[in-house]
């Protein structure tokens, strides 16, 4: 059973995640407030006259449709503050070199997405910071990598786009141990579905262009921690030009008011098409934890408080079989990202992992003929029979 099933009733002092994602970290409302907290499209705000003390400026995340939004997602992972960046990419930048210096030494899981891992092999080795990139699924992996120059370990999950779980709790009784930083990059679970902080992770990233949003229409990333480490985010981000402009701040908000409801039909939905996929022959392997038939299908029903709208085909036939599945779909739109209100599909090998080899994608469980899908809001009984109809 996943924590869901088992949650203590919400109180008034602890809302709901559905709660806080539509009033958390706003103002008490006053006679004549707008109910929809407006859009404040200046770069610049007013100075007081003498100091340098509450100056505003976009680029500092401190205007207001950033600290409200930033308040709202700190709550929702139960950190003591976030930060929205200008993309996931930029999020995972930012947050890792706030913790890394030249001569560090950064644990990766390998299972991770394909941009991270360029960041991680090129960009970080460029810097000098060393990477080792470890199976999270071995025994003791990576208490076997650990050197004294380690700072931090890095792990993606649920995993893009397998859908494999990590198992944090070992993980973080070793970052404990050894004095490290947990860095979790959970996009794809939402804090509807995970919260890895209360399990023990440090730093929690968002592809905020995902789930948080939810509309396919804003580029932002996210990043969530102790108030001290943001800080230290946030002069990356100000130096970097990491800042997101006010009005994705504004459409952000907006999305996360419908987080736990998106997230909610996007799980049931996932986990209908995922079983019916399971029992056709023109599919070799269906990817979703939800299936007692995944690898991690036990974890994911302890650590998980949904499974996810997220799931992975692997069509018979390869490379030419998912060619010819999409050019058949009528429904599903072809289109990488995810997370959205519309149903997705993608061939991986041609975007997320497009830059790893085929010998890479195959050994972390991404041969050619994986399809991803990003289950949206369609009613499923219509998403099936437009995926049935392409299999055909």
């Amino acid at each position: 059973m996943s924590r869901a099933k088992s949650k203590a009733p919400a109180t008034l002092a602890r809302p709901s995640i559905a709660t806080l994602a539509i009033h958390g970290g706003r103002e008490a409302h006053r006679p004549g407030d707008p109910v929809v907290e407006p859009l404040v499209q200046s770069v610049n705000h007013v100075q007081a006259l003498g100091t340098e003390e509450g100056l505003k400026y976009t680029r500092y995340g401190n205007t207001p449709n950033a600290e409200r939004v930033q308040r709202r997602l700190a709550l929702l992972e139960g950190a003591e503050a976030a930060l929205v960046l200008s993309s996931g990419m930029g999020a995972t930048a930012c947050a890792l070199l706030a913790l890394l210096r030249p001569g560090d030494h950064l644990l990766s899981s390998m299972y991770i997405y394909g941009g991270t891992h360029r960041l991680f092999l090129e960009e970080f080795a460029s810097m000098g910071i060393e990477v080792t990139l470890v199976d999270p699924f071995e025994p003791r992996s990576f208490r076997k990598r650990v050197k004294k120059e380690t700072r931090a370990i890095f792990v993606e999950s649920p995993v893009n786009p397998t859908c494999r779980v990590i198992d944090l709790r070992p993980i973080s009784y070793l970052t404990k141990e050894e004095g490290l930083a947990l860095v979790v990059d959970s996009t794809f679970a939402s804090p509807v579905n995970f919260r890895p902080i209360e399990i023990g992770a440090d730093v929690v990233i968002h592809s905020a262009t995902k789930y948080l949003n939810g509309h396919h229409d804003v580029l932002a990333g996210a990043v969530m921690g102790s108030q001290s480490y943001i800080d230290e985010v946030l002069q990356k981000e100000m130096l970097w030009g990491q800042t997101p402009d006010p009005f994705a701040l504004w459409l952000l908000e907006r999305g996360l008011k419908t987080l736990d409801v998106r997230v909610q039909r996007a799980n049931e939905s996932a986990m209908r098409i995922a079983t019916w996929a399971e029992g056709r022959k023109e599919v070799e392997k269906v990817h979703y934890p939800g299936l007692e038939s995944h690898e991690d299908h036990k974890v994911a029903s302890e650590i998980l408080d949904g499974f996810g709208g997220m799931l992975s085909l692997e069509l018979t036939g390869g490379g030419k079989a998912a060619e010819r599945f999409l050019r058949k779909l009528r429904l599903v739109t072809h289109a990488p990202s995810l997370g959205g209100v519309d149903t997705l599909v993608c061939e991986p090998r041609y975007t997320s992992h497009a830059k790893m080899t085929s010998a890479e994608r195959a050994l972390i469980g991404i041969p050619d003929g994986t399809l991803r899908l990003s289950v949206g809001l369609e009613d499923a009984d219509d998403l099936i029979a437009d995926l049935e109809q392409a299999l055909k």
